[in-house]
């Protein structure tokens, strides 16, 4: 069983940055594949980022590429999502998620999830 806290969200302008954090606990954190999903109101949970287990290989979503960055200490149990030239259309409540499965991109490919962290970008 995997535990997962995210913090890190708030309330930003237009253009400006934010860093999610996503601690872990209970499990092997090394051994999980990690993601950020997200999800607006009204509208389907999204896939963002997800980096592989020793962190050497990342992906993103297209929305995001070249703005947001993942990254994860495994020391720490930890992984981290910096966000930068943030939009409005980021607004949504961000999701931590760990899994095994050979997926990176689909929610049933990840086993555990966190609770989320609002972000909010105001124009």
């Amino acid at each position: 069983q995997v535990l997962l806290v995210e913090s890190g969200g708030g309330l930003v302008q237009d253009g400006g940055s934010l860093r999610l954090s996503c601690a872990a606990s209970g499990g092997s954190f090394s051994s999980k594949r990690m993601a950020w999903f997200r999800q607006a109101p009204g509208k389907e949970r999204e896939f963002v980022a997800a980096i592989s287990r020793s962190g050497s290989i990342t992906f993103y979503t297209d929305s995001v590429k070249g703005r947001f960055t993942i990254s994860r200490d495994n020391a720490k149990l930890t992984v981290y999502l910096q966000m930068d030239s943030l939009k409005p259309e980021d607004t949504a409540l961000y999701y931590c998620a760990a899994g095994q499965a050979t997926a990176w991109t689909t929610k049933r490919a990840y086993d555990y999830w966190g609770q989320g962290t609002q972000v909010t970008v105001s124009s």
